[in-house]
């Protein structure tokens, strides 16, 4: 008895009141405590200091030049217009056939590009030999350089020796002179651009369709839905937010579209887009006001212009998604 009565009371002495940490305690517990809650924004930093610096600060930069006039070769000089670039750009001709050709180029290698990749993906999809091979194919010509990928196309579509018009001669068909007619020149301006994308976005397309669970398919299968059916009723919408995000990068690089026309219709007196602008862009028209009329206060107008392009494209589909989202 008198032994337990020792033992409790030395667990009462040993259950007494903590003593408070030292300076090195606290300094441990308010280190730990940093780590804990400031680890994650230190992990996610490097991307917001990169962003700040390639992305925020040009962005903001480039609006406030829109807003002067400024010269290539004095670039410290700028005179104050304020939005008297954007009202010239409005009133510029050459904007607006800059803006249809993007339009256009964009509408007639996006849509081929993205179904064709759909399809090539459908395919890949399947069991099939040396399927990792034709993987690996596929990624080649998005690892090409544009500028080896639209050499080699120009001189495919040259007028009077490419290897097109030869293969039109063998039919009977008279040469297209790919250059200087308006649709011929789009034309082999989005084959470029279908050659390049088309093997990335099915990878794409792919790897969603890989992550659609294989009941779906055998349900299907056993209410006696074909092929077709399959495809459109179930891998269709199990990508659907695939083929969302390849639709809106799409339009971001046709938006952007540059190297593919410089290259296509550079001749040797400099001309950008073609002898009457029949294929020139808009990064094809930024690059003429900045780096050949040197006015570098009307390039980065026609850059935010591509930039609001942009929003308004993407605020026109929220608003058309949630109509349709009402209507239903």
């Amino acid at each position: 008895m008198a032994t337990s009565t020792t033992k409790d009371r030395a667990g009462e002495g040993r259950r007494g009141p903590a003593p408070e940490p030292d300076g090195a305690g606290r300094r441990g517990a308010l280190l730990h405590r940093l780590d804990v809650k400031g680890a994650p924004y230190a992990f996610v930093a490097p991307f917001f200091v990169v962003f700040a610096a390639f992305s925020f600060y040009p962005l903001v930069y480039t609006s406030w030049i829109s807003l002067h006039r400024v010269e290539l070769a004095t670039l410290d000089v700028m005179e104050w217009v304020a939005f008297d670039n954007y009202v010239d750009l409005w009133n510029d001709s050459r904007f607006w056939n800059a803006t249809a050709n993007t339009i256009t180029i964009g509408v007639i290698s996006t849509v081929p590009q993205l179904l064709m990749a759909l399809g090539l993906a459908h395919l890949l999809n399947y069991r099939m030999r040396g399927s990792l091979f034709f993987r690996i194919a596929s990624l080649v010509p998005y690892a090409t350089s544009v500028g080896a990928a639209a050499l080699v196309f120009t001189m495919l579509f040259e007028r009077d020796f490419g290897m097109i018009n030869w293969s039109l001669g063998l039919v009977g068909l008279d040469p297209v002179d790919w250059e200087a007619d308006k649709w011929p020149a789009q034309a082999a301006i989005s084959t470029i651009v279908i050659w390049r994308w088309t093997g990335y976005n099915a990878l794409l397309y792919l790897a969603a369709m890989q992550a659609i669970p294989a009941d779906r398919y055998e349900a299907a299968a056993i209410d006696g839905a074909s092929r077709w059916k399959q495809f459109t009723n179930v891998t269709v919408p199990g990508i659907r937010s695939t083929i969302v995000f390849t639709i809106v990068l799409s339009t971001i690089g046709a938006t952007q579209l540059f190297g593919e026309p410089l290259i296509f219709g550079q001749g040797p007196n400099g001309v950008t887009g073609g002898a009457d602008n029949q294929y020139q862009t808009l990064g094809l028209l930024l690059y003429e006001e900045g780096w050949k009329n040197y006015q570098m206060g009307r390039s980065a107008t026609v850059a935010w212009a591509m930039f609001l392009l942009l929003v308004l494209v993407f605020v026109t589909q929220r608003l058309i998604k949630r109509l349709r989202s009402r209507t239903s």
